[in-house]
C-alpha cells in the first residue's frame, strides 16, 4: 500500500478515460513522474510495473507509481473502458507493507500554529466496494476540468481528496494487523479517559487483554508505552489551556489528570523545555 504524509495534501493535476478495442495495449512509460491511478468500469487492463503484474478487471483500481516503468502485460482480450487520473505530492510518501493507527502530530513548535500532520494508507490495487460513486466523482472531475477557474480548481482537489479517502476507508479493513488495532483502540481509550486517574489493570480491563501485550502493541505503533502516551497527551491538553484561558496553573493540573503540582511542572519542564508559568507568558 501507499503511505501519504499530510499536509501537504496530493494533489489532482489532471484526468480523462479511454476505450480500448481488442488487441489495444497502454502506452509503455518510464518515470513519468506523477501516480497514475486507473479504474477500470468494463472489460480488464493487464499492466505490469517493472516485473510486477497488476490485472484490472471491471470495478477494481490499481496505482502506478511515477518513479517506476510500466506497460501493458499482454493485450486487451475484449473492449476495455477505465478513467484514468494523474496526481503528485509535495509531502513524503512510501510503499509499506502495513498500516499504523492514525494519530495527529503537531507540525510546529509555535503553540498558535498547530498544523496537524497526519497520513493516508491507500491499498496499491483493489476491488470498489462503491464503484458508481466513485464513477460519478470521476466524470465530475472531468467536467470541471473543462472551466478553467479557481473555483472549478478548487472543487476538483476536493473531488479528489474524497476520492482518496474513499479508497483508504474500503482498504482499511484489510490493511490492519491485530496488534495495530489494539494500539489504537488503547490510544483512543487513554484520549477520552485522559483527565481520570489510568492504571495499566483499568486499561487492561477495559481492552481485555495483558497489559505487557498492550504496552507492546503501543511502542511498535507509537514508539512509546501508554503511560508515557498519555502524558505527552495530557501535556498537549494543559498547553492548550494555558494559552486559551485564565485558569490557575494548579487547576490546569488537575484538570489534564496530573496527579500533583510538582509532578505537573516536571512532565512539563520535560517536555517542552521550560515551565508552565514561562510557557504562558511567552504566548500570551
Amino acid at each position: 500500500m501507499f503511505r501519504f504524509t499530510s499536509p501537504p495534501m496530493p494533489h489532482h493535476i489532471t484526468c480523462g478515460e479511454d476505450t480500448y478495442a481488442p488487441g489495444a495495449r497502454h502506452p509503455e512509460r518510464a518515470s513519468i513522474g506523477v501516480f497514475d491511478l486507473l479504474i477500470v468500469t468494463k472489460g480488464c487492463l493487464y499492466m505490469e510495473e517493472e516485473g510486477m503484474a497488476l490485472t484490472i478487471p471491471a470495478g477494481h483500481y490499481a496505482f502506478l507509481r511515477p518513479d517506476r516503468y510500466h506497460r501493458s502485460r499482454i493485450p486487451c482480450t475484449e473492449e476495455t473502458h477505465f478513467f484514468w487520473l494523474h496526481f503528485q505530492t509535495l509531502g513524503s510518501w512510501s510503499e509499506v507493507t502495513e498500516q499504523v493507527p492514525f494519530t495527529s502530530q503537531a507540525g510546529h513548535e509555535l503553540p498558535f500554529m498547530q498544523i496537524e500532520t497526519f497520513v493516508y494508507h491507500i491499498p496499491r490495487n483493489g476491488e470498489l466496494r462503491t464503484p458508481e460513486t466513485v464513477y460519478s466523482w470521476l466524470r465530475q472531475l472531468m467536467a470541471l476540468r473543462q472551466e478553467p477557474s479557481a473555483a472549478s480548481s478548487f472543487r476538483q482537489q476536493g473531488l479528489f481528496l474524497d476520492l482518496l479517502l474513499q479508497l483508504q476507508e474500503e482498504g482499511g479493513a484489510a490493511a490492519r494487523d491485530a496488534h495495530l488495532a489494539v494500539a489504537d483502540e488503547a490510544a483512543a481509550f487513554l484520549r477520552l479517559h485522559y483527565r481520570e486517574p489510568i492504571s495499566y489493570k483499568e486499561l487492561s480491563e477495559q481492552l481485555h487483554f495483558h497489559a505487557n501485550y498492550i504496552a507492546l502493541c503501543m511502542k511498535r505503533a507509537f514508539g512509546c508505552t501508554p503511560l508515557e502516551y498519555l502524558t505527552r497527551y495530557r501535556i498537549e491538553q494543559a498547553k492548550q489551556l494555558l494559552i486559551h484561558t485564565n485558569e490557575p496553573i494548579g487547576a490546569i493540573a488537575e484538570e489534564t489528570g496530573f496527579i500533583t503540582f510538582p509532578y505537573f511542572v516536571r512532565c512539563f519542564g520535560k517536555h517542552t523545555g521550560t515551565r508552565p508559568k514561562a510557557f504562558r507568558q511567552r504566548y500570551r
